[in-house]
């Protein structure tokens, strides 16, 4: 069966870190795809506002 586990976070770091976590459980033949998009906003450089976020495409 195909699941997907989605990350959602302000710093690329904590993304990085909660995926490598979960990656742990998952054997590399298990993965079917991996994505991964940063969105912005906010209206000036001070104010903006980062989210990165990813999604594990993966059979259990």
């Amino acid at each position: 069966m195909i699941q997907v586990k989605l990350f959602d976070y302000e710093h690329e770091k904590d993304l990085e870190h909660e995926m490598n976590m979960f990656l742990k459980h998952i054997h590399n033949r298990e993965i079917v795809d991996i994505k991964y998009n940063i969105a912005t906003s906010g209206e000036d450089d001070d104010n903006q506002i980062y989210c990165f976020s990813a999604m594990i495409i993966y059979e259990k």
